[in-house]
């Protein structure tokens, strides 16, 4: 019998049970729903319109073409989970067997502690604003403290909580829209002194709206891999994307309507004093919004980290590794707090790098090849040399083309990128080769 919610989750990366399985694909909306409702996608609306330097009306069709890339990922990564009955990393052991799957399990649970801090930053300066004089230390302390609980609870109760999240973001998010309703012809008539619609910043937009929504493809299966085996994986596919992409680009699309309107008090006060000065009367509600975000966003980011530490063959319990990357969180979110902005763009960007190759591989080794199974996972040997081999190739062959952001605005540019105008290409060039590589040498 499936776990209830309010009881401690008993399974950790192994196969989930027939008897355990439960649920319908349209869990998986509302849980990506309430996880994309959150203060880092209305910091990525904020920065587009405000430092990105890009109108309304020029942002909007680069961030629905980001977010529809990112949901077909994330949806096709849920796919895998009712089939398999394993987490998302695990999963990939068939691809790169169990050793060399170490590699991106380690850079995932990198990836998850690297969230899990952007998000109890961005939490407690929202608290700040509504609270001011509120310890960031002790803040940041408490915060982690209840998002442990959450994790540890585990997958039950934080499909339960993501539900409740989907209703209660959804009104509140909701609510800021209707307060900049009056003044859509304002915000959509805004001009940046600064002009974003360069080839240059258009790609840092596209790159950076997707990178958001694809780096949860690493997570997704571990929120479906409770469904019922037989469950139609192609309704597991449009639920899961389409529950990231809407929520995502909607969120995105208030935060860059809030800085159009905003763009004076946002750079004296910063992303979340602009947005308290424009919802005025409501403005603690507003901030209370964007700290319930960070929270729907980070009960997945520290459950998924705590599963990727027991993917390295980490021989203790869950809980352990929930409050190992609780600690890892807090004390980075202490060290970058100060240079918050250089820390997000960069981290964004990175993570798109290293995920791109892997789902490359894993996506093609799964749709195309048939060769992630259940037993096959189960049977990996150590290293899977084909697997590995694609990826560092399809990683190096990216290279030339990537455009790193730690240098902004004059970074140093691969001696390909120039080709592309000095756009970051290098995602779609690791993917691509990755997918094609792995379709060739292996045999179906």
């Amino acid at each position: 019998m499936p776990d209830a919610p309010t009881e401690v989750e008993r399974i950790g990366i192994e196969q989930v049970p027939p008897e355990s399985r439960h649920g319908s694909p349209r869990r998986t909306f509302t849980l990506w729903f309430a996880a994309n409702l959150t203060i880092a996608d209305y910091v990525i609306g904020v920065l587009t319109t405000v430092f990105f330097g890009f109108s309304l009306w020029e942002a909007l069709p680069i961030l629905v073409i980001g977010n529809a890339l990112g949901g077909v990922l994330l949806g096709l990564s849920a796919g895998m989970g009712p089939s398999l009955g394993f987490p998302q990393m695990l999963s990939s052991r068939a691809s790169f067997g169990r050793v060399g799957n170490y590699l991106p399990g380690a850079l995932n649970w990198v990836s998850t502690v690297g969230w899990f801090t952007v998000n109890t930053i961005l939490a407690v300066v929202a608290l700040q604003v509504m609270l001011p004089g509120a310890n960031f230390v002790l803040a940041a302390a408490a915060y982690v403290v209840i998002q442990s609980v959450i994790a540890i609870y585990g997958h039950d109760f934080i499909h339960l909580f993501e539900k409740v999240m989907s209703v209660v973001l959804g009104l509140l998010f909701l609510l800021i829209f209707v307060l900049a309703v009056p003044k859509l012809p304002q915000a959509f008539a805004y001009q940046p002194s600064a002009g974003g619609a360069s080839l240059g910043m258009v790609g840092l937009l596209l790159v950076v709206s997707f990178s958001y929504l694809m780096s949860w493809s690493p997570y997704a299966s571990d929120y479906s891999r409770y469904l019922p085996e037989r469950v139609s994986r192609r309704k597991v596919i449009l639920f899961a994307g389409a529950g990231g992409a809407i929520s995502s680009f909607a969120i995105e699309f208030v935060g860059a309507l809030v800085g159009s309107l905003t763009a004076p008090q946002t750079v004296s006060l910063g992303y979340f004093g602009g947005l308290n000065s424009f919802a005025g009367q409501f403005g603690w509600l507003a901030m209370l919004t964007l700290i319930l975000g960070a929270f729907a966003a980070d009960a997945l980011n520290l459950y998924t980290n705590s599963l990727s530490a027991l993917v390295l063959d980490v021989k203790v319990g869950r809980w352990i590794t929930v409050a190992a990357g609780g600690v890892v969180g807090f004390a980075v979110a202490v060290l970058v707090n100060s240079n918050f902005e250089s820390f997000f763009e960069n981290f964004l960007l990175a993570l798109t790098y290293w995920i791109m190759p892997w789902l490359g591989i894993v996506l093609v080794d799964y749709y195309l090849r048939g060769r992630t199974t259940a037993s096959s996972v189960q049977g990996a040997r150590a290293f899977d040399m084909a697997g590995l081999g694609v990826y560092a190739l399809s990683f190096l062959v990216s290279v030339p083309f990537m455009v790193p952001l730690i240098a902004l605005p004059n970074p140093p540019v691969g001696a390909l990128a120039y080709l592309s105008g000095g756009v970051d290409i290098s995602f779609f060039v690791s993917f691509g080769v990755a997918a094609l590589l792995t379709y060739l040498v292996r045999k179906k």
